[in-house]
């Protein structure tokens, strides 16, 4: 397997006044469903998170304890990968924007690098991005270490392209506002 992803799909979304963001709509279709298609290329995908329906194969699982963070819950859904891949791609359940084509784009300019990541329009650095799946294995730290962790801290020995968002791709939905916005534009 060349390629396999992994949604982040269980923070507390404090300020989405808890809903579980894998089941909020945007456009008659979950955010989850819209993260699904959005790796459709991926032979393998993990959602971390409560199970909710799909209509794709899909394996969930938890970040133990939970709530830990990025970082935990990226390296709890490699953990279950069954095909180690080449490849890991990480999404956020709360981009709807970001496509198949996104995912195409970051694998590109990941080519002689260990990974790409997708930015919002003022360049920072979004939850959308394929990693080596060895690079990132190599700076994993132990399960300890992985809880709380800031995800630009995994990341800062890799060798990163970051991508700027084509349209608006790089858009999250954190508030109803964000969700209503999207929906508006």
């Amino acid at each position: 397997m060349t390629f396999s992803a992994i949604v982040l799909a269980g923070g507390r979304a404090v300020r989405l006044d808890g809903a579980d963001k894998a089941s909020v709509e945007y456009l008659g279709r979950t955010l989850l469903e819209h993260a699904l298609d959005a790796l459709i290329d991926a032979h393998e995908v993990v959602v971390v998170g409560d199970p909710v329906p799909t209509t794709q194969p899909v394996t969930f699982t938890r970040e133990n304890p939970r709530y830990g963070g990025p970082v935990a819950a990226l390296l709890t859904g490699l953990d279950a990968l069954v095909h180690p891949p080449r490849t890991v791609g990480l999404l956020a359940v709360d981009m709807p924007r970001v496509s198949s084509w996104t995912f195409r784009r970051l694998q590109e300019a990941a080519a002689g690098h260990d990974g790409a990541f997708l930015t919002d329009a003022d360049g920072r650095r979004q939850l959308a991005g394929v990693v080596d799946a060895a690079r990132l294995v190599a700076v994993r730290p132990d399960h300890e270490g992985q809880h709380g962790m800031p995800l630009h801290r995994l990341l800062g020995a890799l060798d990163l392209v970051d991508i700027g968002p084509d349209g608006d791709e790089g858009r999250d939905v954190d508030t109803w506002a964000d969700l209503r916005d999207l929906t508006q534009d």
